[in-house]
């Protein structure tokens, strides 16, 4: 009768064992799982983002150019909407990038920050140094992206 006893609580203790293992490594493949779509969406969300920048970018300095080279006033009214869209693109992505990312939160804001800037710039010099800035601190964006991602 002993041994029954012993057989019953090793089989009972092996089945507690293979069931807290099987726990364990479901929770590792949930939390391994979790992780790599975090950084498909990081990475789906800075493509975006550095996209819509570049847009906004774009946009700007072409409204400011025909702000400055005195333009007509419907070219400048079709540009300035034209960079009140772009502008409204960046946000959505901004937001999930500083959400998903809180390291990425000082260099996505900036790298947008001066996209927007180029806006009521004094003259054409001024104009090209802004853009270059802008272009500089988007450059700074992706490589504290690559940072970021190299460590995960």
């Amino acid at each position: 009768m002993g041994d029954t006893v012993i057989a019953v609580a090793g089989t009972l203790l092996g089945g507690l064992l293979a069931g807290l293992l099987q726990a364990r490594s479901t929770r590792a493949a949930r939390i391994a799982d979790r992780a790599e779509r975090r950084v498909d969406d990081l990475r789906a969300a800075l493509g975006a983002l550095v996209a819509a920048i570049g847009d906004q970018r774009r946009t700007m300095w072409h409204r400011e150019h025909l702000r400055l080279t005195g333009a007509s006033a419907a070219d400048y009214d079709t540009a300035r909407a034209a960079s009140h869209t772009t502008r409204s693109a960046v946000t959505a992505p901004l937001v999930t990038v500083s959400g998903l990312e809180p390291d990425l939160a000082p260099a996505a804001p900036a790298a947008a920050r001066a996209a927007f800037d180029l806006r009521g710039v004094s003259d054409l010099d001024t104009l090209a140094a802004m853009r270059e800035h802008a272009v500089t601190a988007t450059d700074n964006l992706v490589a504290a992206a690559g940072c970021t991602f190299q460590g995960a």
